[in-house]
């Protein structure tokens, strides 16, 4: 019981660790491309390709978290 509830409380802070990091990263590529000097109309496809994957990523580890929590 209580080896569940620490596993638990670590799956939790491993979820928050993983948003907080994805979020870090998403800032940090869109802030390298807003420093780029060439027009954003030109930037958008690669600041939306960017986005789609980093948040593709965080899902994925958001959902093997979750399913390990089940696995509990």
């Amino acid at each position: 019981m209580l080896m569940k509830m620490k596993q638990r409380t670590i799956i939790r802070w491993l979820k928050r660790i993983a948003v907080i990091m994805t979020i870090l990263i998403w800032v940090y590529v869109i802030y390298s491309f807003l420093k780029n000097p060439a027009p954003f109309s030109e930037l958008a496809l690669y600041c939306m390709g960017s986005t789609m994957l980093i948040f593709t990523l965080l899902s994925a580890a958001f959902k093997g978290l979750e399913y390990w929590e089940q696995q509990l």
